[in-house]
């Protein structure tokens, strides 16, 4: 997905998302929205500014390799920035937890009370919050990265790692 800088003028940017198909799990409908919607929700706005000052916008490519996920960063015109791996045995148990969690809001939106997914809903968000701060502090010697897009960062992570 690709979208134009919504401010003329401001490299750093993410422009375009896309995740590894090879690395994707079989997931089911609640999980492919929260990608898409995790992917508009980053191009629409974020903060993205890797530590070699390399002028933007950027493209973004996530893959998992073996326990690493891989940050390929590009320029809008493909011209290569910087490949960072990043170790994911920090975000496992968070991540897992995480989609757990999702599981159980997810059905219980089908048929519980208000304060059982409210309940749910507030753990949600917290493990999300949880793992938006690793994510910030694990990168933040190669890329600076505001709060809100290490949260939709997140979600694609768990995308990602998620194998239904």
């Amino acid at each position: 997905m690709t979208r134009r800088p919504r401010a003329a003028g401001n490299s750093r940017r993410l422009v375009a998302v896309t995740l590894d198909e090879a690395s994707i799990g079989r997931s089911g409908l609640d999980i492919e929205h929260e990608r898409a919607v995790a992917i508009y929700d980053l191009l629409e706005a974020n903060s993205f500014d890797p530590a070699n000052r390399a002028k933007g916008p950027f493209k973004l490519h996530l893959s998992i390799t073996g326990s690493r996920l891989v940050f390929d960063i590009r320029r809008a015109n493909n011209a290569p920035v910087m490949a960072h791996l990043l170790s994911l045995t920090p975000l496992r148990r968070i991540v897992r937890d995480y989609f757990m969690v999702c599981d159980s809001y997810y059905a219980a939106i089908r048929n519980a009370t208000p304060e059982r997914i409210e309940t749910l809903d507030m753990a949600r968000r917290a493990l999300h919050d949880e793992g938006s701060q690793i994510l910030i502090e694990r990168l933040k010697h190669k890329v600076a990265i505001d709060f809100d897009t290490a949260r939709r960062l997140f979600t694609l992570i768990g995308v990602l790692h998620w194998k239904g």
